[in-house]
C-alpha cells in the first residue's frame, strides 16, 4: 500500500491543490469583496470625521453603542482574532457568521467618531466568520476547517493592504511562534492573491509608499549593497522597534485588564476611553492621533505619509500614537491594531533617522515593518511586506530590522491566543507550547512574588 502511494505521489499532490484551489475561490471571492465593502465605507467615514471635527465629542456614546451591540449579539464574537486563532488550534464552537457584520459595522464607528485604531482585525475576522461559514455549509473535516480557516485570514490580510504574498505568510506565521506549518501555504496563497484580486476589481486603490533611498555603498556576494555604519544603524533601530512592539502590547492588554477590574458597570469601559481619548486631543491640541493616521488633508499634521519627509513627525509622535490606540482598542472599541502599528515605527523610524543621520525615508519605512513585526511576531511576514510596499533595494535592511525587532518585543504580542512553537532563545525553552497570555500571567505573578 505504501509503494501505491508512494507511485502515485504526484497525483495526490494534484488533487490537494485542485480541491483547495475549489474551496479557495468562494472564501476568496466573498472576502475580497466584502473587504472592498468595508474600505470603501471606512474612507467614507474617516472624510466625513476630517469634514466634522465635532463627531470627536460623540465617541464615548459610539463607544456605548459598540458595547450593547455585541453584549446583544455579539456573544463569543467579541474573541475576535484570537477566537480565530483558538478554533485553528484546538476546534471548538467555531467563528460565528454573525463576526463579520459586527466588526464591519463597530469599526466603521470607531473611525466615524475619531477611535485611533487600524483595519487588519476587522479584515482577518471577516476572513475568518466566513471561512467557517464555508466550513460548515460543506461539512468539513476537522483539520480543513483549521485549513480553511488559515486561508480566510491570509484573504483578509491580503487584500486589506493590497500585499498578497505578505497575507499568505502572515496567516502561516501567526499562529505559534517559531514554527510554520507548510500543508496550507498553497491554499493560503490562492486565496490571498485571489481576495486581493477580487478587493481591487471592486474599484479600490490601496496607499502607495516609495523609499527613494539607494544604497550605494559596498558589494557583497553580488548582491547585497550597504555600508556598515547603516547597517548598524538599522541594527539600533530593530532594538528600539522591538521595544515599541512590546510596550504597545503591554499598554493594551494592561489597559483592557485595569479598566475591567477596576470599572464595574461595563458599558461605562468605553464611554470612559473616549472621554480620555477625547481630553488627550485638547491637551496636546491635534487630531493628528486619532483614526487610523495613513493620511491627513491638513498637509502640516503628523500622519504616516508625513512620516517618510524630513520633519514629518515629532520625537514623540510615536509615543502619543501608541498611546491613543491602546486606550481605544483597551477600552473595548473595534479595529485593529496593525495600521497605527505602522504610524508608530514610521514616525519613530523618523525620529531614529532625524537623531541618527540616517536617510529618513528608509528608516521609516523600516519602523513600518519592524514594529508591527515585533508585536505580532511575524519577522518573515513582515520582511515580505516590505519587499511588496516598497520594493526589493533594500531587502536587506528590512530583514535586519524586522528580525532584531521580533527577539527584542520578547515572548509578548498584541495576539494573547498565539502560541509559541520554539521559544525565543533555548533557556526560555520553558514557554514552550504556552500562549503568550499563559506567559504574561506567568510574568505577572512572579513581579507579584518579588
Amino acid at each position: 500500500m505504501k509503494r501505491l502511494k508512494t507511485s502515485f505521489e504526484h497525483f495526490f499532490i494534484v488533487s490537494y491543490l485542485f480541491k483547495w484551489t475549489c474551496l479557495a475561490i468562494p472564501v476568496a471571492l466573498t472576502v475580497g469583496s466584502l473587504v472592498a465593502l468595508f474600505l470603501w465605507l471606512l474612507e467614507k467615514a474617516i472624510d466625513t470625521r476630517f469634514s466634522n471635527p465635532w463627531l470627536l465629542f460623540l465617541l464615548p456614546l459610539a463607544g456605548i453603542l459598540i458595547y450593547f451591540l455585541y453584549k446583544l449579539s455579539g456573544k463569543n464574537a467579541e474573541g475576535g482574532n484570537n477566537l480565530i486563532m483558538d478554533e485553528i488550534h484546538s476546534p471548538g464552537g467555531g467563528v460565528p457568521f454573525r463576526m463579520a457584520p459586527l466588526v464591519l459595522l463597530t469599526t466603521v464607528i470607531t473611525h466615524l467618531f475619531g477611535g485611533s485604531a487600524g483595519r487588519e482585525g476587522t479584515a482577518v475576522q471577516i476572513g475568518g466568520s466566513l471561512a467557517q461559514f464555508f466550513a460548515k455549509k460543506l461539512k468539513l473535516s476537522k483539520e480543513d476547517i483549521k485549513t480553511l480557516l488559515m486561508t480566510g485570514i491570509a484573504a483578509g490580510f491580503g487584500a486589506v493592504f493590497g500585499t498578497p504574498i505578505t497575507g499568505a505568510i502572515f496567516a502561516l506565521e501567526v499562529l505559534a511562534l517559531g514554527r510554520i506549518k507548510h500543508d496550507a501555504l498553497m491554499p493560503c496563497f490562492i486565496a490571498s492573491v485571489l481576495a486581493d484580486i477580487v478587493c481591487s476589481a471592486w474599484g479600490i486603490h490601496h496607499t502607495r509608499y516609495h523609499i527613494n533611498f539607494r544604497e550605494s555603498g559596498a558589494v557583497f556576494l553580488s548582491y547585497f549593497h550597504f555600508d556598515f555604519l547603516l547597517l548598524f544603524k538599522a541594527i539600533i533601530a530593530g532594538v528600539a522597534f522591538g521595544l515599541a512592539g512590546y510596550m504597545f502590547a503591554e499598554l493594551s492588554h494592561t489597559i483592557k485588564n485595569y479598566s475591567n477590574r477596576w470599572i464595574k458597570i461595563k458599558w461605562l469601559i468605553p464611554a470612559t476611553g473616549g472621554l480620555v481619548i477625547i481630553a488627550f486631543t485638547y491637551v496636546l491640541g491635534t487630531q493628528d492621533y486619532l483614526s487610523l493616521g495613513v493620511s491627513n488633508p491638513d498637509p502640516k499634521a503628523v500622519s504616516i505619509l508625513s512620516c517618510f519627509n524630513e520633519g514629518g513627525a515629532t520625537y514623540f509622535s510615536w509615543l502619543w500614537k501608541l498611546l491613543f490606540t491602546a486606550i481605544t482598542l483597551g477600552t473595548g472599541f473595534k479595529g485593529g491594531e496593525v495600521t497605527p502599528l505602522f504610524f508608530i515605527g514610521a514616525a519613530l523610524g523618523n525620529a531614529i533617522a532625524t537623531l541618527t543621520g540616517a536617510p529618513v525615508d528608509l528608516m521609516a519605512g523600516l519602523g513600518f515593518i519592524a514594529v508591527f513585526a515585533g508585536a505580532t511576531n511575524t519577522p518573515i511576514a513582515c520582511t515580505i511586506m516590505g519587499v511588496e510596499l516598497f520594493g526589493a533595494d533594500n531587502a536587506l535592511y528590512y530583514a535586519v530590522a524586522c528580525f532584531t525587532a521580533y527577539y527584542f518585543s520578547g515572548h509578548s504580542g498584541i495576539y494573547h491566543a498565539q502560541r509559541i512553537g520554539v521559544s525565543k532563545v533555548n533557556k526560555l525553552d520553558h514557554h514552550t507550547n504556552e500562549t503568550l497570555h499563559e506567559v504574561r500571567q506567568k510574568r505577572i505573578k512572579n513581579r507579584k512574588l518579588w
